[in-house]
């Protein structure tokens, strides 16, 4: 049995969501259903942030990160707000390439 790609923890008004290993076009679509999961709570003022934890992803490419920024967007829309944290290594390295890590206050 393969590893979940992520985890979903919520606390109060706040979820995290801790994604593992690579996020790519083989598995993002896995994300979808989450992320209409969560715009769901966000627009009935179940969660207000959402905390997107990548210190366990090692790798990213154009398909994970649209669905990382499709979350950002929806939420930020609906009012809620999206932190991303942990980044690191490749995923890092492309999210300063792509200028992401400005927008999202990454180091």
């Amino acid at each position: 049995m393969s590893e979940e790609l992520y985890t979903r923890s919520d606390n109060g008004n706040e979820t995290t969501v801790s994604i593992r290993k690579k996020l790519d076009v083989t598995n993002a679509p896995q994300l979808f259903d989450l992320i209409a999961e969560l715009e769901e709570d966000v627009k009935a003022k179940k969660v207000s942030t959402v905390i997107v934890d990548l210190k366990e992803l090692e790798l990213i490419d154009s398909s994970g990160v649209a669905a990382i920024v499709g979350l950002y967007k929806r939420t930020k829309k609906l009012g809620g707000t999206v932190k991303i944290t942990e980044a690191n290594g490749q995923p890092l390295a492309i999210f300063k390439l792509l200028r992401m890590d400005r927008v999202w206050g990454l180091e």
